[in-house]
């Protein structure tokens, strides 16, 4: 009896890992994020001929992405985020490395067999490596929930042209604020960066390249308490922390402040097993191990002293090869085979890429593969329809369409007939009979909204992502007609979670629609609702919502309409 009860679930483990449907989606390692620590773990693990895969619910590269320059990564005298991790991607694609843009939903990680939940599906890893990284952290001075998305802001890449030709503070002294701070004075017309400490924090050779800039400058020993005004911040209030003297600055046109204080660890929706520290980030041992057998964490989720690229990709590193190890011995454990990998993809060479870029259209030759395979998992055909005028942008829509609708016979499109939509020109989501999923895109879905599209048609046609239980019947049971619109930018990272999570509630509700509007395009919107953020959500052109939302807060926003 001893014996059988401990080879039977054994056995069990090992029949549904041999199964054939379940092999489809065992692996080895599966890497929850996509950042640098993760894009590290993945190059390592699928070198040594490990199954693995990442799960990126956002964009592959984290939010290293959105920094314009990088010259203290050993080796590489200056890049960028984006450059960067597209390079660790495509080294980790050509050893064969799987990469899933997914959002995980719950994960069950005490057994042998881990079991992660995602908006695609339930996969199953002998491993997990947790590279979640961390958010941007707000202060709580007086305002800052008040005039978010009229004034502060989080993400210079996201939003600083909406402060073209005004004045900008910048909270922080670290690399985030100097880093920040030097990319708004393109568009600002006075950057004054305001530091709580006696000097910055970050390394000088980074602070000294605010030397010379004629519309940066710095103030020490202080910081904002205070913000007043009323479409947009007219008052700051600043307190000496030395001195204790109180200053003020007015500005009738209104002003912008930018918060870089650090971050909080993207912790607080993992399972009550993962142990965490009192500020909520995971410890580990040297080896990246948290306190569950077979989970390691890795960059900067961790707790650490230096959050930066070359310690995240370290982390990845260690986590992947402390993972080895474990994976091997479950291997042997469960009888488990080696795992099938799929075939390594070869690095385009350095001297065809640029010509690449030139002829690929709106899609690019990786991209185009990956959408013929979401294609053919359509259960229904899609049709597209484009509502036109004469503007140069629905030359652009019209070239996109005709570009994504020669991958798959499963995508069609058409120029819309009869009732024109409120706001020309746009693309329409609709199912092959003609009627509408209520979805629109105002603008081309390049950069970071392209992934959101094509969810969004994914949804419409079936089988569509996976949800929580219950949160379906809440979806369907809404009774009131809501419009959603979006107002995004294509450079911004907290804008996708929002737009997939409107979209998805309205292809399950014939009462609730959801636009999507590029800001670049539509400036007027700015103006109309006083933006300065994004995304900004706004409900029945009355409630106005700022700030990244998943998909249990949309829907909470929109049941209370």
């Amino acid at each position: 009896m001893e014996h059988g009860t401990v080879e039977q679930p054994m056995e069990r483990a090992r029949q549904e890992v041999l199964s054939r449907e379940t092999a489809q989606n065992f692996y080895d390692v599966v890497i929850v994020g996509g950042g640098p620590a993760g894009l590290s773990a993945a190059i390592y693990m699928a070198r040594a001929k490990y199954k693995v895969l990442v799960l990126e619910k956002d964009q592959i590269g984290g939010q290293i992405r959105i920094t314009d320059e990088l010259v203290n990564y050993p080796g590489i005298f200056r890049t960028d985020g984006r450059e960067l991790t597209s390079r660790m991607r495509e080294q980790a694609e050509a050893f064969g490395a799987e990469f899933a843009l997914a959002e995980v939903l719950n994960m069950d990680l005490e057994g042998d067999v881990k079991k992660l939940a995602t908006t695609r599906g339930e996969y199953q890893a002998l491993g997990v490596i947790l590279a979640v990284g961390a958010n941007p952290r707000k202060i709580g001075f007086k305002g800052e929930k008040e005039f978010q998305g009229h004034g502060v802001a989080y993400c210079a890449t996201c939003d600083g042209e909406f402060f073209t030709g005004k004045q900008v503070f910048v909270l922080g002294g670290g690399f985030a604020a100097v880093e920040e701070g030097i990319f708004l004075a393109k568009y600002a017309r006075q950057v004054r960066i305001v530091v709580r400490e006696e000097d910055f924090t970050c390394a000088k050779t980074v602070s000294d390249k605010l030397r010379g800039m004629k519309n940066v400058d710095a103030v020490f020993n202080t910081e904002l308490v205070e913000l007043d005004g009323k479409a947009m911040p007219e008052k700051a209030v600043f307190l000496n922390g030395r001195t204790g003297e109180r200053t003020e600055y007015h500005d009738a046109e209104g002003f912008g402040v930018f918060v870089f204080a650090g971050y909080v660890p993207n912790t607080r929706w993992l399972p009550k097993t993962v142990a965490l520290d009192a500020a909520g980030y995971i410890p580990t041992d040297r080896n990246q191990k948290t306190n569950l057998d077979g989970v390691y964490a890795a960059g900067d989720v961790c707790v650490k002293n230096l959050r930066q690229v070359v310690t995240a990709v370290s982390d990845g590193a260690i986590a992947a090869t402390s993972a080895e190890k474990h994976v091997s011995a479950m291997h042997e454990k469960l009888g488990i085979p080696e795992l099938e990998m799929r075939p390594a993809q070869h690095r385009p060479s350095l001297e065809t890429s640029s010509e690449k870029e030139e002829e690929r259209g709106f899609l690019d030759a990786q991209t185009q593969t990956q959408l013929k395979a979401v294609f053919a998992k359509f259960e229904n055909p899609i049709l597209l329809k484009g509502w036109l005028d004469e503007t140069p942008l629905s030359g652009e829509i019209v070239g996109f369409l005709e570009e994504l609708t020669s991958l798959s016979d499963r995508v069609s499109w058409t120029r819309g007939e009869g009732e024109e939509p409120e706001i020309l020109p746009s693309m329409e989501i609709c199912r092959t009979d003609g009627t509408s999923s209520g979805i629109h895109f105002h603008g081309v879905p390049g950069g970071h909204e392209i992934n959101s599209f094509i969810v969004a048609m994914y949804n419409v046609a079936g089988p569509g992502q996976p949800m929580e239980e219950g949160m379906k019947e809440k979806i369907e049971a809404i009774a009131n007609e809501t419009k959603i619109q979006i107002l995004v930018s294509l450079s911004c990272t907290m804008c996708p979670e929002t737009v997939m999570s409107a979209q998805r509630i309205a292809s399950l509700s014939e009462k609730v629609t959801a636009e999507m509007i590029d800001m670049a395009h539509f400036p007027q919107w700015k103006e109309k609702y006083h933006v300065m953020s994004v995304p900004c959500m706004i409900i029945n052109g009355e409630k106005v919502v700022f700030g990244k939302k998943n998909l249990q807060e949309v829907l909470e926003i929109v049941t209370r309409m």
